[in-house]
């Protein structure tokens, strides 16, 4: 892990919190391992980054671990269990977004850890280089899965490091139970949906109750959901975040 800045270890201050109810639960679903990279393995500097995360570094993101090394990090785009069904970041195993972004971050994690200390934030994506992007498209174009995926010549907000893809897990990493894998592209994923699901018997109290304590802690830090994926949040309104920042190259 990268050396941890005096400031960047700084944690919000918060006042206790009631505990999670019981219903919170572990998913009995293995973790999948990290998949080959599908480009060969980007050269590593003497602290082990590779040439894509320097880049990061240089256009002012940061690694979000560095805040809050508590947070846990398993880069879905990494692996090969996506709904590409290939890895596309190369090397690139953290979690990198804008500072103001990274900071929400840790405040959400900071109120989830108060509320329950067995549980934290399981990141899956974050800042996503438009090249990376690039290359989702190509590989979506010809599929059902291409209106998932943002045309990179507009760019969507992971593109800006203004977003997170995430879930809920225990402190060893076991993902709990959302009643849908991250990248469950239909309707079981989307939370306008929740309740009438619920009454179908297609999601369960308790899965609805874990995405809800998710989403009750990312709202509390100041992120935004998404109405048609459980997982994903953006640390800014659209507007403003095409206003303050640039794509990510």
């Amino acid at each position: 892990m990268p050396r941890i800045s005096r400031r960047a270890v700084m944690f919000l201050s918060l006042s206790l919190l009631l505990p999670i109810p019981g219903w919170a639960y572990r998913s009995s679903e293995p973790r999948s391992s990290v998949g080959p990279p599908s480009l060969p393995p980007a050269p590593l500097s003497s602290d082990g980054r590779c040439a894509l995360e320097q880049r990061l570094l240089d256009q002012g993101l940061i690694d979000i671990q560095s805040c809050d090394p508590t947070i846990l990090v398993d880069l879905k785009y990494a692996r090969s269990d996506n709904f590409m069904g290939e890895p596309v970041y190369g090397e690139l195993r953290r979690c990198y977004l804008q500072p103001d972004a990274a900071l929400k971050l840790r405040k959400a994690n900071a109120i989830l850890t108060s509320r329950n200390p067995e549980l934290r934030l399981l990141v899956s994506d974050g800042v996503r280089p438009r090249s990376v992007q690039r290359r989702m498209w190509e590989l979506v174009k010809d599929t059902p899965m291409r209106p998932y995926v943002a045309d990179p010549s507009r760019g969507s907000m992971h593109n800006f490091g203004a977003a997170v893809d995430l879930t809920l897990a225990s402190a060893d990493g076991v993902s709990l139970d959302m009643g849908t894998g991250m990248d469950h592209f239909g309707v079981l994923a989307q939370p306008r949906e929740e309740e009438r699901l619920l009454a179908a018997g297609r999601l369960t109290r308790d899965q609805i109750a874990n995405r809800k304590v998710l989403r009750s802690v990312m709202l509390e830090a100041g992120f935004r959901p998404l109405s048609i994926e459980w997982w994903h949040f953006d640390a800014f309104a659209k507007e403003e975040t095409r206003a303050r920042f640039v794509i990510i190259e």
